[in-house]
């Protein structure tokens, strides 16, 4: 028996059940969001932007929005490696640009504001990368990512159903 049919053979526990189905119960509030969502897409590259959807929902250990966007990811032809190694990105700094990286640790500074701020030095090193209006933009996308985490974390949503459109 080869290593993938060890695996497979393995039984694996049962999908939870979401909380609620939040866009159907708020669908004004779901719609705002994906208008949002739209906006905040405008002038963001797109690997860049699904650098950071990855690196907001391991954070926010939102499996639901992983899914999706690691997903979109590998649509889009990202690299499974690149992936992998963002969640020790301080250790693979190799793997990115220095223009990622210092989006990765804007998100992260975003994300987690147990300090009750983004630090200077991390803003700068982000201001050094991108115009007024790019960094604009991408504070845009990670307070959006980190809004649908919310979403998807607080009602539970089932990760492993979602399929890349195109």
């Amino acid at each position: 028996m080869n290593t993938n049919e060890a695996h497979e053979s393995l039984a694996r526990l049962p999908e939870h059940t979401p909380r609620l189905d939040w866009a159907k119960l708020a669908p004004e509030a779901f719609k705002a969001m994906v208008r949002l969502d739209t906006a905040a897409k405008q002038g963001v590259e797109p690997v860049l932007l699904n650098l950071v959807k990855i690196r907001a929902s391991q954070i926010n250990h939102c499996a639901f929005c992983l899914d999706m966007h690691s997903k979109d990811a590998l649509a889009a032809g990202e690299s499974a490696e690149r992936i992998f190694q963002l969640d020790a990105w301080r250790e693979s700094r190799h793997f990115y640009t220095a223009k990622e990286i210092a989006a990765i640790e804007l998100t992260e500074a975003v994300t987690v504001l147990t300090d009750g701020f983004v630090p200077d030095e991390v803003y700068a090193r982000a201001a050094a990368e991108f115009d007024e209006t790019e960094l604009a933009r991408l504070i845009v996308a990670i307070t959006t990512i980190n809004a649908w985490n919310r979403f998807g974390v607080s009602t539970r949503l089932v990760p492993g159903h979602y399929t890349p459109v195109g």
